[in-house]
């Protein structure tokens, strides 16, 4: 159809002549309301965003010389941080004459590789860089992370009456 013929049925229908294909000879277009398209489509991008997770690494710092309590205290961070859905950063942290003696972060993060096995994974291995060495902890494949619960859609417990 010739371009004038149809800019006036789309000015007949009160629509929009839209070029959908300019680059196919003869080129397409089509009539619809554009303001409505671009409306649905914003929509769209809205409704697919508020499905989106994203996921943030959360940094736990160690020290050569930790204490146990510390370990475990900073172990149980972790968990938390990995049932969120959340990658963790483990790092062990050198300062002064500590630096002369790496392998004892070492076996501080392969411990913590180790205790965490049934739920994490490393996404890189140990490794030292400056006064640092680290490890990216990531949720083990196959379990699916629980969708952080919101405070304001909680729930009230539930009441027996008696």
């Amino acid at each position: 159809m010739a371009p004038p013929q149809a800019v006036a049925i789309a000015k007949q229908k009160g629509l929009d002549l839209v070029e959908i294909s300019p680059t196919a000879v003869p080129p397409v277009c089509r009539i619809m309301d554009f303001g409505k398209y671009q409306y649905q489509e914003q929509k769209r991008s809205r409704e697919a965003k508020k499905h989106q997770r994203v996921i943030e690494v959360k940094e736990i710092k160690f020290r050569p010389k930790v204490d146990e309590h510390d370990y475990q205290f900073k172990k149980k961070h972790i968990e938390r941080f990995l049932a969120d859905g959340d990658k963790v950063k483990a790092t062990i942290f050198f300062r002064g004459r500590e630096m002369a003696h790496p392998e004892i972060g070492h076996r501080i993060l392969e411990r913590l590789m180790n205790d965490l096995a049934d739920v994490a994974m490393p996404e890189t291995m140990p490794r030292q860089e400056g006064n640092q060495m680290h490890v990216i902890l990531g949720q083990r494949v196959g379990r699916k992370s629980p969708p952080k619960p919101r405070s304001q859609d909680a729930e009230p417990a539930a009441t027996t009456e008696e």
